[in-house]
């Protein structure tokens, strides 16, 4: 397996589960078991909470542990995040998409408090059809969040280069879609590295220097949380896990004290922290893919049905005032809230 010194812990031991054969009952050829398929996604176990101290990430059981209660607790705010949604999809790794993004609504609407901000970070169709669009959002907006804030994945800009995930989700944004919002001392920045993609993504010219422009105002002490879908470091680039102009984007980040990355695009946890950087890729809503380089390619990943719920997932994350890095906990579709 090539490059895999970023990975954590918990992903690895998440993939040896994944790995491992299922017991759960019968099984089509294509790995899903019909008659358990949406049951099996019952919530059960726990997830991590990842707190960010002095550029060293550390973890702890989300839910039964009671540190993880008071960072909540001592939370100025908290947002979650989906990714990948997919809808639209139906295939072997996943024939009920539909019905995963809602227990993922169903999961972050049973968090006792209310998260400020819901972050989608792309990929929220297939195939861009307006059904799928009409879909996916009448099922997001019934998650109970203060405000719900979407990017584009190469999916949402497949036919028509992203004109009709504009029109919905990106009224009163700059370019193909880029813009940024403050939200209680923090500031956000949704990019849009999709739209020009070729073997990576790329962010172009135009949007580079909008970016420059808009951090440019800002004090160093601000705390940075960029959401985009293609990771904007290079996670893999042999399947074009990264974005080739990321690195000139994030040279604009230096003077910072604390940048959060949230990306989605490769359906799994990767994180990594970088001087004042910390990088952090979702799990999916719909599929898995495989780890970097343990395949012949990326793409759709086929488990167990029984396994499946333990590698879909929703992102958490506390922001708590005069700390400078945010604590994010990851729970998968398996986890109760």
């Amino acid at each position: 397996m090539k490059n895999m010194e970023n990975l954590t812990p918990a992903y690895i031991a998440q993939q040896a589960e994944t790995a491992s054969p299922s017991t759960d009952g019968p099984v089509a050829n294509d790995g899903i078991d019909r008659r358990n398929f949406l049951s099996c996604m019952a919530w059960a176990g726990t997830g991590l909470l990842w707190s960010i101290v002095g550029g060293i990430p550390t973890s702890k059981v989300f839910a039964a542990s009671s540190d993880a209660g008071k960072a909540a607790q001592a939370a100025s705010f908290s947002f979650v995040q989906i990714s990948d949604s997919h809808i639209g999809f139906n295939k072997a790794a996943n024939q009920d998409v539909t019905g995963t993004l809602k227990l993922a609504i169903d999961k972050i609407n049973q968090i006792p408090a209310t998260p400020d901000l819901l972050l989608h970070t792309g990929d929220i169709t297939q195939s861009s059809k307006p059904a799928e669009f009409d879909t996916a959002q009448q099922i997001i907006k019934t998650a109970r969040a203060g405000e719900i804030f979407y990017v584009p994945g190469e999916h949402d800009t497949a036919i028509d280069d992203g004109a009709q995930y504009r029109q919905r989700f990106g009224k009163g944004t700059v370019g193909d879609g880029w813009y940024s919002f403050d939200h209680k001392g923090v500031h956000f920045i949704g990019l849009n590295n999709v739209q020009q993609i070729d073997a990576m993504g790329k962010l172009g010219a135009a949007q580079l220097a909008w970016l420059k422009k808009d951090l440019a105002r800002l004090t160093p002490s601000t705390p940075i949380v960029i959401f985009a879908h293609i990771p904007l470091w290079m996670v893999y680039p042999q399947w074009g896990w990264g974005t080739q102009d990321g690195a000139e984007a994030l040279s604009y980040l230096k003077r910072f004290g604390s940048v959060t990355v949230l990306n989605g695009h490769i359906h799994q946890i990767v994180q990594k922290v970088e001087g004042n950087v910390a990088f952090h890729t979702a799990t999916s809503t719909a599929f898995p893919q495989p780890a970097p380089g343990s395949a012949p390619n990326a793409g759709p990943m086929v488990v167990p049905a029984g396994k499946l719920r333990s590698v879909l997932g929703v992102t958490e994350v506390h922001y708590i005032a005069r700390h400078s890095h945010l604590a994010i906990a990851d729970s998968s579709l398996a986890q109760k809230a």
